[in-house]
């Protein structure tokens, strides 16, 4: 990722975090509408997931220009997802809900510059994730 995409990155979501959990409910909203199969992956409190995505992504968001800190973090994520059952198609789903949830969220403040600085920095977590489930260890 270039500084110019992490900056961009992290400017954005400054604007999600105040509307957190309605950004919650939209992404989960978008994301069983794309593939309802995905639902049966999640038990319990929604909301309460919900919260733990936000804060996942917040770590995210905040190590970028340091990601190598998390790369343990991000593997150990992957590895944990798999053994739910997450497959590798799955991350594009989540990918298509995340931008829309972001599109919906930001409005005009997401840019094509910044849909592409979070399509970039989705893609460099979710290959470390997926790489992680398939290995199934570090």
């Amino acid at each position: 990722m270039t500084p110019q995409q992490i900056g961009l990155v992290k400017a954005s979501w400054q604007q999600v975090l105040p509307i957190s959990a309605t950004a919650a409910d939209i992404f989960y909203t978008k994301l069983f509408a794309s593939d309802p199969a995905l639902r049966s992956l999640f038990r319990g409190d929604m909301a309460v997931q919900g919260k733990k995505l936000m804060s996942m992504i917040n770590t995210a968001v905040v190590s970028l220009d340091r990601l190598d800190a998390i790369v343990p973090t991000i593997k150990d994520l992957g590895r944990r997802h798999g053994g739910y059952g997450v497959k590798s198609q799955d991350y594009d789903t989540v990918a298509g809900a995340l931008l829309s949830t972001l599109h919906e969220g930001l409005g005009e403040a997401f840019t094509d510059d910044v849909k592409q600085a979070w399509v970039t920095a989705y893609t460099v977590l979710a290959t470390t994730m997926k790489d992680a489930a398939a290995r199934g260890h570090s």
